[in-house]
């Protein structure tokens, strides 16, 4: 890469300092979470590290401006985005995930005793006799940490810490619904999905500070 090509990328704080001026609201998790949502698509280093150019900074003023002049839900402003930039990849529908009881053992690598062990504790439930992508996440986190000696009947601690952290997202976005205005559903969905990304970010942070704690680190 030239020297010139170097400079036209931007960190995730080079960006943020960009926009901070006229988005004073704007904060490094609501762009990765943007991000995250498929609306930009940075570049990462082969280290990991997000590379942003000027369109990227054009694309989130795009968003921060059509959310915070029109109270656009983001569905479309995606919409809205094809138009003016085109349509990334990220914005394909995806095919969703609907798995019979048999392929969800096997595309998780568990056995029956193990699903019926994640249903009898709340973990993960089939709709309509099928799996979605979530379930499949669970069964495979599940069937990844029973290498380690641990099995559903062990993880009813997180599963009381999800659903505490999903009434958090219901009494934010509750207000939300109840003014029953056009996009509210909408905007809704998106609070709840960025508010769920940053309860992520700060269990991860919780937990890994409480293993450095448990390991004197």
């Amino acid at each position: 890469m030239s020297s010139q090509a170097a400079r036209s990328h931007m960190s995730i704080g080079e960006v943020l300092a960009l926009l901070q001026g006229e988005f004073p609201d704007v904060t490094i998790s609501k762009i990765r979470f943007l991000e995250g949502e498929g609306l930009i698509e940075p570049e990462r280093s082969p280290s990991g590290y997000r590379k942003f150019t000027h369109l990227h900074v054009e694309q989130l003023r795009f968003i921060l401006t059509e959310q915070r002049d029109h109270y656009l839900p983001l569905r479309v402003i995606k919409d809205r985005m094809a138009e003016s930039f085109g349509r990334p990849r990220a914005l394909q529908q995806p095919q969703e995930t609907r798995l019979s009881r048999a392929e969800l053992l096997e595309a998780a690598g568990i056995d029956e005793e193990t699903l019926a062990e994640l249903e009898d504790y709340g973990l993960l439930a089939p709709v309509a006799r099928r799996y979605d992508e979530e379930a499949l996440k669970v069964a495979r986190t599940v069937g990844a940490l029973a290498r380690f000696g641990l099995h559903a009947r062990h993880l009813r601690a997180v599963k009381a810490a999800a659903e505490r952290e999903a009434g958090l997202v219901e009494q934010t976005v509750a207000p939300i619904l109840k003014r029953r205005r056009p996009g509210a559903i909408g905007e809704a969905d998106e609070v709840a999905r960025e508010l769920s990304a940053l309860l992520l970010d700060l269990h991860a942070s919780l937990v890994r500070t409480g293993v450095r704690s448990v390991l004197g680190r």
